[in-house]
């Protein structure tokens, strides 16, 4: 081939004008070097024989390139397509599971609104919203929505100062807040939330949840807070054992419960029906029977409890209390279904949760809600737990959820009516007792004490307060833990014949101030006419440290004594000329006064002399020695 020809500017097939024939040599019969000769020619012989092979023309390239792009194109799209729909949809279990995500969702619906002070109605219209709105968008897979009772006292109080009228406003400007932070692309920032703060926060939902349900599984009501319920459980033992019908309404629960734990263990297809459909069957069954009178669920009108708002209530948002009030439902808000996400992501394995989109989400069910006058919308750890452990694996089983609600209010609330809320409150227990998982705390105290006191002070804190002053104390409990674990510093002190030495290594911040200077005030006291201090293992000295130790230096100095600085700095290459003391002007340097970096001088090309590998430049105090120590 051509020169031009080996060069590729020509055709492979293309052929020189009148160039001679070229001979058919047969092919070498020696193996070909897996690598060129060092000294190889950058040519090819002219009468070579041309064993390239058929090549296509420029054009046919460019067409088989565009259709491999494009088929590459085509399989990124279609495996980002399958990993965005996740896992494939079982339609039973999605069924079983929605099912069983409504029978928690009910009691939860209609307990949050009579809790907020609004008629129970208004709970399972945002609870269908949950459902159908937010749970058919792309945010999050598993994670189930719907009026949350952390929301619950915020609520009655906004209910009781401006009316249940402006509700619909105030829920409404919280959604359209949450769209705009959605797009924004504010939602990841509560991504960073530690593993002991998010089972902190299952644990202290959990364990409140367990405690306020137990009292409609008597058909009592709960006091109030988590507090006054845990202390009013013997006077509740002591009411249900002597009310024969309470009692009945306690077996429901109980039994409910045990067919949670234990509905598993049972052969063959029966265990694939859920345990909380066969508790309600048992407890339709037993409040049926005559001689039994147990409370059951009812559910008025939902039409007729819609309050679209109007001009008057629009009107509002010239007060500044009400935009105080959309400003607090929106950081609230968000920031209840953002962690739940967190929490809800560490449940499954499927697909996790798209901060941003799932915001922009929990936007759109709150906007809706606000139209209609319903209560806000969050993220609920019950909710999705249930909808997890019932094997959902898509989104199919919360949108159905929130079918189910709607269907059952409008269509089938005399079947509603049948069901004992004992048997509902026996479902909330379990859920509870699974989000509390005991077990994880002595698991947390063998893997890191720390983090466990960080995981027990979070669910505490919820436990007496509510769920984001919880999660706030758990982030602020983890970031100290991880600045006191940060900030480890090494600091060794010895004593010479006429030096007192200070050595340090390690991350030096503000949190070891009272070490760094219990150490240098020990070497002033030493009583020795020089002080030495080396930190050049140090990794990271902050402001406070370092002015702790300037300070001090100057300070000593000005008492007479000899301080000799070593300060930490980048590492030099070896072979490089160290940094030596900059004995110029140093006795000129006024007392007290701070130490800025100094330029050192180069000891030629020899070995390196100085105070270590990590040492940019220090400071050495240049006054004679006095005399009784000079002769050392």
């Amino acid at each position: 081939m051509s020169g031009m020809h080996a060069r590729g500017r020509v055709p492979a097939h293309a052929r020189i004008p009148d160039a001679p024939p070229v001979p058919d040599f047969p092919a070498p019969d020696f193996p070909a070097p897996d690598f060129p000769a060092p000294n190889a020619p950058a040519y090819a012989p002219t009468h070579a024989p041309d064993i390239t092979p058929p090549a296509t023309s420029r054009m046919d390239k460019t067409a088989a390139t565009a259709r491999t792009d494009k088929a590459n194109r085509a399989n990124r799209a279609a495996r980002a397509d399958k990993n965005a729909k996740g896992p494939k949809a079982d339609l039973a279990t999605e069924i079983t599971a929605s099912l069983v995500v409504f029978l928690v969702a009910l009691p939860l619906c209609i307990g949050v609104a009579v809790a907020s002070g609004v008629p129970a109605e208004l709970g399972i219209i945002s609870g269908v919203i949950g459902g159908l709105v937010v749970g058919a968008a792309r945010g999050s897979t598993l994670q189930v929505s719907g009026p949350a009772a952390g929301l619950a006292a915020l609520v009655a109080e906004t209910v009781l100062e401006h009316g249940v009228a402006m509700l619909g406003v105030i829920v409404l400007g919280s959604g359209i807040l949450q769209i705009v932070l959605g797009l924004v692309r504010l939602g990841r920032i509560f991504q960073a939330i530690s593993l002991a703060v998010v089972q902190g926060m299952l644990a202290g939902i959990g364990l409140p949840l367990m405690f306020s349900q137990l009292y409609p599984m008597s058909d009592s009501k709960a006091p109030g807070t988590p507090i006054e319920n845990m202390a009013g459980i013997p006077g509740l033992i002591a009411d249900t054992v002597a009310n024969p019908q309470a009692l009945i309404a306690a077996g429901l629960g109980v039994v409910t419960i045990v067919l949670s734990f234990l509905w598993k263990k049972m052969p063959g297809p029966v265990k694939k029906i859920p345990a909380a459909l066969v508790a309600v069957g048992i407890g339709i069954g037993v409040a049926s029977m005559p001689g039994v009178d147990v409370k059951t669920l009812q559910v008025g009108n939902l039409l007729a409890s819609v309050n679209v708002p109007g001009p008057n209530e629009f009107a509002g948002l010239a007060d500044v209390g009400i935009i105080t009030a959309i400003l607090t439902f929106t950081v609230i808000a968000s920031a209840e279904s953002l962690f739940t996400a967190a929490a809800v992501d560490r449940m499954h394995s499927g697909p996790r949760t798209r901060y941003n989109p799932e915001l922009i989400a929990q936007g759109a069910g709150n906007t809706v809600a606000g139209f209609l006058g319903a209560l806000p919308i969050t993220a609920v750890v019950a909710r999705s737990s249930a909808n997890v452990q019932a094997g959902a694996k898509t989104r199919l089983s919360r949108t159905l959820h929130g079918l189910w609600l709607l269907a059952f209010a409008l269509l089938l609330p005399q079947v509603l009516a049948l069901i004992p809320i004992a048997v509902l409150a026996g479902v909330l227990v379990h859920s509870g007792w699974k989000l509390f998982a005991p077990e994880e705390f002595p698991k947390m105290w063998r893997q890191d004490r720390g983090e466990f006191a960080v995981m027990t002070l979070t669910t505490l804190v919820i436990v007496a307060t509510a769920l984001l002053e919880g999660v706030l104390f758990g982030l602020a409990a983890g970031i100290v833990l991880a600045a006191l674990r940060m900030s480890q510093t090494v600091i060794k002190q010895h004593l010479e014949e006429d030096t007192a030495k200070v050595v340090m290594a390690g991350n030096a911040t503000f949190l070891r101030l009272p070490q760094l200077i219990e150490a240098l005030e020990a070497a002033a006291e030493a009583g020795k006419p020089r002080i030495r201090l080396d930190l050049t293992g140090v990794t990271h000295l902050d402001h406070a440290c370092r002015n702790q130790v300037e300070e001090f230096v100057a300070q000593q100095r000005g008492f007479g004594l000899r301080v000799e600085l070593l300060m930490p700095g980048p590492a030099k290459p070896v072979g490089t000329p160290a940094p030596v003391a900059d004995l110029a002007g140093e006795q000129d340097r006024p007392t007290g006064s701070g130490l800025p970096r100094r330029p050192y001088a180069s000891t030629g090309t020899g070995p390196t002399q100085g105070p270590g590998p990590t040492a940019e430049w220090f400071y050495l105090d240049t006054r004679p020695m006095p005399e009784e120590y000079a002769a050392r």
